[in-house]
């Protein structure tokens, strides 16, 4: 088996197990190739020849596996997302396992099964106070998790330089340094109806299951077509706890979709969202060079992925 391995060193990874799990395909008899992310190397120059491999390792956070999954969209090339950086919540929501041996086995035998992407497009944040400006250039990039603005920004951003030396409680210490977020009137387009609300933030979700495994939404099927909508309707972080609890007991007792008033949640194949205050966007865990408005769609079926067998 021919096997890519596109690697961000720049991931809080584990080194020794990333070159334990080659080793082992190495032992295995498959031919391994390593190309490193940087400056110079965008996802799709280190993707150029992906058809040639019978597989496709991104190893990195869920940013550099989206990046992966978005350059190869619709290609059919099987991807494995390594879970080599902080919070790696497409490979928690896959239930890939931790252990190189068993990664590389998955790669190996694991099966491939078709999932939705998201497709975010929004502007550069040098654009303005109104959140765009005549002739700014549109960019658009690819989520496998979740995109959002407002308050889920502001904990990445306040994360990004802890996650380094304390892991995933950066995004805990995040949210707890950010209590009383910008709330925002939204002017939303879920497939072409119109909607107004108010909040702290807006979340288009693909993968239900965010930081500390807590389903953000009840049911959510990452191949159906389809994204969930979530609005933030509270006026500070503290309001969100009654639905935090309510993703707690959906985890642990299995069946409880109330996500109290302080979340409205709609499906959608296209949403626009506007702002005022304009807000700041992530898309995976990377907080983006970006402001409000922005756009969203699915991309049906678009990702190739390698999982564990059930």
């Amino acid at each position: 088996m021919r096997i890519l391995c596109v690697v961000n060193p720049r991931s809080g990874q584990d080194e020794g197990k990333f070159y334990d799990f080659v080793r082992i395909l190495g032992r295995n008899e498959s031919e391994i190739v390593l190309r490193f992310m940087g400056e110079k190397h965008s996802h799709v120059s280190l993707l150029h020849d992906a058809k040639e491999f019978d597989r496709v390792v991104a190893a990195g956070g869920d940013g550099t596996v989206s990046g992966v999954c978005y350059a190869l969209r619709d290609s059919g090339v099987p991807v494995l997302p390594y879970p080599a950086g902080t919070a790696n919540l497409l490979a928690l929501n896959l239930r890939m396992p931790a252990n190189p041996m068993q990664l590389a086995d998955t790669v190996l035998h694991g099966a491939v099964r078709s999932f939705d992407m998201g497709e975010l497009t929004c502007t550069a944040r040098d654009c303005g106070p109104s959140g765009t400006r005549p002739g700014e250039p549109t960019r658009t990039r690819g989520f496998m998790v979740a995109a959002g603005a407002g308050f889920d920004a502001k904990i990445m951003e306040a994360a990004d330089e802890l996650k380094s030396t304390i892991g995933a409680a950066a995004y805990l210490l995040g949210a707890l340094q950010n209590l009383t977020p910008t709330v925002s009137r939204f002017d939303l387009k879920i497939d072409g109806r119109e909607l107004q609300t108010e909040g702290i933030a807006v979340l288009v979700v693909n993968f239900a299951r965010l930081q500390f495994d807590i389903p953000i939404t009840h049911g959510s099927d990452p191949a159906d077509g389809k994204l969930e909508v979530v609005i933030l309707r509270t006026r500070n972080a503290v309001e969100l706890l009654p639905a935090v609890w309510g993703a707690i007991l959906d985890r642990t007792v299995g069946s409880h979709p109330d996500r109290s008033p302080g979340l409205e949640i709609h499906e959608a194949r296209e949403v626009e969202v506007s702002a005022d205050p304009v807000l700041s966007l992530q898309h995976d865990g990377e907080v983006l060079t970006a402001l409000t408005p922005f756009s969203a769609r699915v991309l049906p079926g678009a990702a190739t992925l390698v999982v564990p067998e059930p």
